[in-house]
């Protein structure tokens, strides 16, 4: 399948390798924002890889108006301390790796801006690490919900319940594996948020994506 010439993306928080890669593939994202909000997706949560194995960091939000409202309105429950939570996890996970210390600072900075909207968080987020990755995209937002886009549609792609075939097969690219930090004695586990390449190999983690 050819490069699109933009793809498709729900938003994301902490967003996983493929979905970089599907941004660097084409230099232009597409980021649904008049969907309606699902449960067990990518939109509220990121995967880690801490001493236990691949760990999720779930987002907790605002269920008053979940059902009518679209993705843009969804809002950020801040009532929990899950922020702090996410933090540690991040700093057990990674701060032994090569090069955390790195960009922690900066990662945290973003995370501490108290958003009062999931989409509006995950957007800070995107942008920041597209930095740190060396990517340079031009991304917008969507104005209607389209159902289907005749390409570059991975909306349903790049979900951590897709049993279809994966980004990198789609398109035709080497899946590239990196060093992990617990990964001794253990298979590389893919899906992982980009934080896990970015923390293992800093400015080279652009040549993963591409």
């Amino acid at each position: 399948m050819e490069a699109p010439e933009v793809c498709i993306l729900t938003t994301a928080y902490l967003p996983p390798v493929d979905y970089f890669r599907a941004i660097a593939l084409s230099g232009k994202a597409l980021i649904e924002g008049c969907e309606s909000y699902q449960k067990q997706s990518w939109r509220n949560r990121c995967r880690i890889f801490s001493t236990g194995g691949p760990e999720n960091l779930v987002i907790p939000v605002e269920h008053g108006n979940i059902r009518t409202s679209t993705i843009r309105d969804i809002r950020i429950d801040w009532s929990e301390p899950w922020l702090i939570r996410h933090k540690r996890a991040l700093e057990a996970a990674y701060n032994s790796s090569a090069f955390f210390e790195y960009y922690r600072d900066d990662l945290f900075e973003v995370m501490d801006r108290r958003e009062t909207f999931l989409f509006d968080y995950n957007i800070r987020l995107i942008e920041l690490l597209l930095g740190m990755a060396g990517l340079k995209a031009e991304i917008s937002v969507t104005e209607a919900y389209v159902p289907e886009y005749p390409e570059g549609d991975l909306r349903q792609v790049i979900q951590p319940k897709y049993k279809g075939p994966g980004f990198c097969e789609l398109y035709q690219k080497e899946e590239k594996t990196w060093f992990q930090v617990f990964s001794t004695g253990r298979e590389f586990i893919p899906h992982l948020s980009v934080i896990d390449l970015l923390c293992s190999e800093g400015p080279d983690a652009v040549s993963y994506l591409v």
